[in-house]
């Protein structure tokens, strides 16, 4: 029995010697298969047994049943430096009522839940439950960024409605979450890039980014090396932004027509907005004919959607720098006084958008962990302390690592 209770606890070097049934509970008397543990000090083996410290600590549930682990703490006395010590157990930190695995999987539970649900859940204060966090947090992290190459960076609000944006950084490698900055200011992002140190951001190869200058101008001048790469979907984003406007546009301009081609107008691109916007090609047969009796009843916008395709075919067709750039700049030229600002953006980040052709990396991942993100947020109620989402966060992506 005892050896069957020792596999099914599953704790390396731990030996159970007893068992007592309690009510939905379970306790076992385990102890360290070492008799003789190192001295912390001079290092060398001790077989003096001074004292014994007795310890109830709980461990993962068995089912329905909670598990207490009944542990002696044995001091010793080192025979060759003469300092007592206490023997160091390697799946409970010192001081603590619960062991590492079970901190870990109520911790899981939180990144996933909200912590006073956690804690109701199994029978835990919410303050247990933070400190089990924050226990978690110091063994996670900071992240190995060693394999960093390429980078992402985007925001998103942390408190919706207020215009706070927190900074979010992202290994498209490896597709986790590497860190957060608290405001979106160079000055913040900077230090935490710095923190980073020299040798991390000079291995950085490749940045993706929205069309946002101030982030360029800061991996510009701590990670020169690095090829800036602007995301194809900010662009476009931009450009649909612009057709819906020249839609809007066409019904104000319906309003000085006649009564009847008003009428037509109207009825045309009366729900065209995401007709318009989708790809064509992705169009279902009653939606590609609403196109064609938008494209008849205004000319404009007809042009403007040839435009929008074609822009999109360029970035999937084209299979290196030198073609993309050429198609990209014949597109400019037509697209110039039908989408002046579009236009005017893309000349602007030029090198870094015919960059896509070359590496083929977008934003993808990152705005998928945007949005985990926004979940996580959700299932804590929001958050106002930066520092608690932050660890919340990071720990999400960075848990199914084994414990250090």
């Amino acid at each position: 029995m005892k050896k069957q209770l020792t596999q099914l606890l599953s704790l390396q070097g731990v030996i159970v010697k007893s068992k007592k049934n309690l009510e939905k509970a379970l306790v076992l008397e385990v102890e360290s298969q070492s008799k003789t543990p190192a001295c912390p000090t001079c290092k060398k083996p001790s077989h003096r047994l001074h004292q014994n410290h007795w310890h109830l600590i709980k461990d993962l549930p068995w089912g329905e049943t909670e598990i207490f682990l009944k542990v002696n703490r044995r001091q010793f006395k080192c025979t060759h430096c003469q300092k007592p010590f206490s023997e160091e157990l390697n799946f409970v930190g010192k001081r603590k009522k619960y062991t590492d695995r079970y901190a870990q999987w109520i911790t899981e539970q939180v990144v996933n839940s909200n912590l006073l649900n956690v804690a109701q859940r199994n029978n835990l204060t919410e303050s247990e439950v933070e400190s089990m966090i924050n226990q978690i947090s110091q063994k996670k992290l900071p992240i190995n960024l060693k394999s960093l190459k390429r980078l992402g960076i985007d925001e998103i609000s942390l408190v919706k409605g207020q215009g706070k944006f927190i900074v979010v950084l992202v290994d498209l490698d490896t597709g986790k979450l590497i860190g957060l900055v608290p405001e979106r200011k160079s000055k913040a992002i900077e230090e935490l890039l710095k923190s980073w140190g020299t040798e991390i951001l000079e291995q950085i190869e490749e940045v993706s980014m929205d069309l946002y200058k101030m982030y360029k101008s800061v991996f510009h001048k701590l990670c020169p090396e690095a090829v800036i790469t602007a995301d194809r979907f900010h662009v476009t984003k931009l450009l649909h932004q612009e057709l819906n406007q020249g839609r809007i546009d066409q019904k104000r301009t319906a309003l000085e027509l006649e009564i009847e081609p008003r009428a037509k107008l109207f009825s045309s691109l009366k729900g065209g907005k995401y007709i318009l916007l989708r790809s064509e090609k992705a169009l279902k047969q009653k939606q590609k004919e609403k196109l064609e009796q938008i494209k008849e009843a205004s000319p404009q916008l007809a042009i403007m959607h040839a435009l929008k395709e074609e822009f999109t075919e360029i970035f999937e067709r084209c299979k290196n720098v030198g073609e993309g750039t050429i198609k990209l700049g014949d597109w400019l030229m037509k697209a110039e006084k039908i989408f002046p600002k579009t236009v005017q953006t893309i000349k602007n980040w030029f090198g870094e958008i015919v960059g896509y052709f070359e590496q083929k990396t977008t934003q993808g991942i990152v705005e998928g962990i945007n949005n985990r993100l926004k979940v996580i947020k959700r299932c804590g109620f929001g958050f106002t302390n930066f520092y608690n989402f932050e660890k919340r966060a990071l720990l999400f992506w960075h848990l199914v690592d084994s414990l250090a």
